[in-house]
């Protein structure tokens, strides 16, 4: 599979051979599935708490004698059905993260990358670099190139003046190539990957 290589600027910079192995697989959306749960189960905080009755302040002496009253026997205050009592059953500060093979991570980011390509909606540039670090100037080129909504991949690291003029443009994700994954790819509308990116994404899938 070839796509054609562009400057930042829009103008031709040749053309890039990508692997099969890679960009070239039927995607599968099951799998894609996976590792998006997977992805959003890891982040999620978990710290939502209630407190139960142990840990209610409130005194452990009974309410009111055993017998006699012609109420109901009751001996703490702290139980779920007074008010101000402790919750029953409720929620607890936990990890909601669960495990998946490191093979189907990797498979997942294959079949992610290939969803795009066969969209053809993968814009390949030889390098995000901006001299000026002017949103002006990267708004401008953006429009040459059509990208209103898109994850920008470089290479390990991110040219400080590209990623400040990126931060002020809604819509647009700017990632090391290590820091790539399968819910920003899926999440935007294009995948703008550099020469650079593309060659370390290729040496990890070796």
């Amino acid at each position: 599979m070839e796509l054609k290589v562009t400057t930042l600027a829009g103008k031709d910079a040749g053309k890039l051979k990508l692997s099969e192995e890679i960009f070239g697989l039927d995607p599968r959306e099951d799998i894609l599935h996976r590792v998006v749960r997977w992805q959003l189960a890891k982040r999620q905080q978990g710290s939502h708490k209630t407190k139960g009755r142990a840990e209610i302040a409130r005194t452990g002496a009974k309410m009111y004698r055993q017998k006699g009253t012609g109420r109901a026997r009751h001996s703490s205050a702290r139980v779920p059905q007074f008010r101000g009592g402790g919750k029953a059953h409720g929620p607890v500060v936990r990890s909601h993260a669960h495990d998946l093979p490191k093979k189907v991570r990797a498979l997942g980011l294959k079949h992610a990358l290939s969803a795009k390509a066969k969209a053809a909606n993968i814009i390949v540039i030889d390098d995000l670099a901006l001299k000026d670090g002017k949103t002006k100037v990267l708004v401008d080129n953006f429009a040459k190139l059509g990208l209103t909504n898109a994850l920008m991949i470089g290479g390990a690291e991110i040219d400080a003046g590209f990623k400040r003029a990126a931060a002020n443009i809604p819509n647009i994700d700017v990632l090391p190539v290590h820091g790539i994954n399968v819910y920003d790819i899926l999440r935007r509308g294009t995948l703008v990957l550099s020469k650079a990116a593309v060659e370390a994404l290729e040496e990890r899938f070796k």
